[in-house]
């Protein structure tokens, strides 16, 4: 058979158009005929066929998502739902601008594993999520097996997915996920205010009670982020916050000097020192405004990132009690202001003559 092309060993990479059948030979130098040139593997789709075996080149599955493009899609693996080929490549590489951020979520996961139990995702079929941080792409995390991977979300605008899959089976189905460009970080309720890069009003004048988490909940919050989340009742009213979920990178007392991501409360828009910073893995937990304003600020750095927080807001008018209110008292209107005349007098009398005073009111 005639070579299609012959490739010297001073060149690094050719590209082929498609043909029906390709049987590449790589030819070692003259001089040097044990040496083995230094090219680029082709990815290759192998298919069976009487005596040994015939191959197709793979297309290329590298794909750049531009949010001028579009603003949502969805993306898969080579042939999915089909297994998709051994050796296959493909870069997702997702462009947005300013203040958008790219949110992946994942509908179908499936990749071959070995069967060593192995948690670890190295070197065996994976999908990689690499972001920009400091002007270069780092690596946030990896994917394998079967288990569908939690929402995903960017730092920034810019994402890149690496979808390696080095063995396949013809069980291996790959994965297929949606994707957007947003703006909101993932967060849906509350206005978001436009003159911050992440924050949103919760006010008692549009609703009383409701929820808010972190961004991209329940999948893992994206890195070096900040968001604050404005509490604002009437003047009678305050705030109380119930944290039913909490997982924020870090540890106590969740300072800068330790890298800890961390949730700070404050009754005013600067620091308030009566409450302490929140970070860790923590079981519920209730916070309270002392006034109608209240702030939440969460803060990620570049570093390790958790699932984040998922919590309710309630806003109450100050004579509520914590739990719930008092039953209605049976007793005339007058007869309340008599025992509000009476509690007044308590206050000027010792505690033998108050018990007497209570008999006479009351009888």
């Amino acid at each position: 058979m005639k070579p299609l092309k012959t490739i010297c060993y001073t060149v690094r990479s050719i590209a082929i158009r498609k043909t029906v059948q390709l049987y590449p030979q790589l030819l070692a130098p003259i001089d040097n005929p044990g040496q083995v040139p230094d090219l680029k593997p082709l990815s290759i789709v192998k298919r069976s066929g009487g005596v040994g075996e015939a191959v197709e080149p793979a297309s290329s599955c590298d794909v750049v998502l531009n949010s001028d493009t579009t603003k949502n899609g969805s993306i898969s693996s080579p042939l999915f739902p089909s297994p998709y080929p051994p050796r296959s490549y493909c870069r997702y590489d997702f462009q947005g601008r300013g203040k958008e951020r790219v949110q992946i979520v994942f509908s179908d996961f499936n990749l071959y594993h070995p069967p060593d139990n192995s948690k670890e995702c190295e070197n065996i079929d994976s999908l990689v999520a690499n972001v920009h941080i400091d002007g270069r792409m780092e690596k946030i995390d990896s994917f394998c097996g079967n288990t569908v991977p939690k929402p995903l979300m960017s730092n920034g605008p810019r994402l890149m997915l690496e979808f390696r899959g080095i063995y396949s089976s013809r069980y291996s189905r790959g994965f297929k996920a949606t994707y957007s460009f947003i703006e909101n970080f993932g967060v849906t309720t509350g206005h978001q205010l436009p003159e911050y890069p992440c924050a949103f009003a919760f006010n008692s004048s549009e609703t009383r009670n409701g929820t808010f988490a972190s961004p991209n909940f329940p999948g893992f919050y994206p890195r070096d982020t900040e968001c604050h989340y404005f509490f604002q009742g009437s003047r009678t009213e305050k705030v109380r916050l119930h944290f039913s979920y909490f997982d924020v990178e870090g540890v106590l007392p969740c300072e800068a000097i330790s890298a800890s991501d961390y949730v700070e409360f404050s009754n005013f828009m600067a620091h308030d020192r009566k409450y302490s910073r929140k970070c860790g893995q923590l079981k519920e937990f209730d916070i309270e405004s002392d006034r109608k304003f209240f702030r939440v600020t969460f803060r990620s750095n570049d570093r390790l990132d958790g699932t984040g927080f998922n919590a309710t807001y309630q806003f109450l008018d100050e004579v509520d009690s914590y739990t719930s209110k008092p039953a209605q008292s049976n007793l005339s209107h007058k007869t309340g202001k008599h025992l509000k005349m009476q509690l007044h007098f308590h206050k000027r009398l010792t505690d033998h003559y108050l018990a007497s005073v209570s008999v006479f009111y009351l009888f």
